[in-house]
Parts: C-alpha cells; structure tokens; sequence
C-alpha cells in the first residue's frame, strides 16, 4: 500500500477491518467505488465471488446458541442474548435492517432458514464478523433506494400474522424509529393526528404512501398538491395540520392556485 496516499490507506485499513477482506479485495471494491466507503461496501456485499467464506459448521453453532428450547427457531429469548453478544440494544433500527437481510417474517421471529441464510448473504460466521458487519449495515439506511426496501420491509415484519394492516401503536413505533434516521419535520405530528383522529389499523397503502410524501412534500406544505392522489388520511393529515396552526392554510392554497 506504499503507494497510495494516507488517507486511501487508511479506507484500505478500514474496509478490511469491517469485512474481514484480503487487502486485494479491498482495493478492488474502493477503486471500483471511486474510494467511497459505503459503495465500496455495496459492491462488496453484492458480488457474491468476494464475498467472505462462511463455515456453516459455524452457522450451526451460532444458530444452537439462539434457538427456542421447545421450538426449532430463534425467539424473542434468543434476538435479546444475540443483541447483547453483538453488544446492540434490541431496539436499535439495525435489527431492523438485519432482520430485512434475513428475509424475516415476523417481527422477534428468525426461522433456522432465515438465520443461516442472512448470514451467509453477510458473509458472517462469528460473532467478531457480526458485530464488524454493524457499521455497513447501518450505513445502508443512508442509502435512498435501500431505505425505501427496508421501510416497506417493515410494514409485512412487524404486523401480526393474519393480519392485513398494521395495528396503530405498532405502526407509531416504527415511524418514530424510521424517521429518526430520514429525520421527517413532521414525524411527531403525524402521530398524534393518528391517536387523536383516526385510532385504527394502518393499511399497506396508507404506510407505503406516507414516505413518498415525506420525500416529496416540503414540510411547510408549500408544494402540496390537493388534488393530488394521496390516500384520504394524508389529505386529512394536511387540514389537520392548517386547523392547528402548524402550517398556513395559505401556503397550500397559494401553491394549487399557481398551478
């Protein structure tokens, strides 16, 4: 590495610490990354030929640590001595992206299945690779595109079985967990128009369509459309919030006037 600058060695020092990679590999997904460290760990992660070797003797063992005593999957008792291991407190949103790695069904359920095969797509074999593995995939919440999949990943993980809509106690936590890291203006509010107005079940569409309001819409509402196809409870959300003062009715008017 005597050729490249300091700074280039210290991301080669990095990368191969957090995926556990030769420095040959390193090099190839920084350079192919044009030396950023996040979309060097994209292009690590999705190339199944670099990805590090995992021993499934190992997964096996990992897996028996954490499995129910009277059924053969990973249970609540299990997710919180795997969180303490991994020295990650069980309500940090990166279960939750581990969880959307290990295609989970069900929220504070993995299936040997799901487990192993997370696992294995991580290249993670030891609870030293895991807990590595920690920064890369809570760098993938900055992502756009990766964001999006995970937060409509959550709506199907966190709802109970059977169930068709997501209860509103459930749904208010994960927006709240969610839009932390997209730090939506509006987050709070949302929410207690929910508990004051609605009081029901959130449907698939209604939490899909919240977060492309939530990219789209300016927090003033300055370019929000009435006419526009928003499920009824978002419009209702947005005369919620002329009536209690927190936007100005005529900004929204102005704007679908100018139209």
């Amino acid at each position: 590495m005597h050729k490249l600058s300091r700074g280039h060695r210290d991301k080669v020092q990095q990368f191969m610490t957090i995926t556990g990679s030769s420095e040959k590999v390193a090099l190839q997904a920084l350079k192919a990354s044009d030396w950023h460290l996040e979309g060097a760990f994209d292009v690590f992660y999705s190339q199944p030929q670099i990805k590090t070797f995992t021993d499934s003797r190992h997964l096996d063992e990992l897996y028996n640590r954490y499995k129910d005593l009277y059924a053969d999957m990973i249970l609540a008792d299990g997710i919180t001595l795997l969180c303490s291991d991994i020295q990650v407190d069980p309500q940090d949103i990166v279960m939750l992206v581990v969880s959307w790695h290990m295609k989970a069904a069900t929220m504070c359920e993995f299936s040997k299945q799901e487990f192993i095969g997370g696992l294995q797509a991580l290249g993670i074999d030891t609870l030293e690779k895991f807990r590595e593995r920690i920064p890369f995939m809570r760098s993938e919440l900055k992502d756009e595109q990766k964001f999006r999949e995970i937060y409509n990943f959550a709506f199907g993980w966190a709802k109970e079985k059977g169930q068709k809509s997501l209860a509103l106690d459930t749904a208010i936590g994960m927006w709240q967990l969610l839009f932390a890291e997209k730090q939506w203006p509006l987050v709070d509010h949302w929410c207690q128009f929910l508990q004051a107005r609605h009081n029901k079940a959130i449907s698939r569409d209604t939490w899909s369509q919240l977060l492309e309001f939530a990219r789209t819409v300016d927090p003033s509402l300055l370019n929000y459309d009435a006419e526009g196809a928003w499920p009824y409870l978002i419009d209702e959300f947005v005369e919620y919030l002329s009536e209690n003062g927190i936007v100005q009715k005529s900004q929204i008017t102005d704007w679908s006037q100018k139209r």
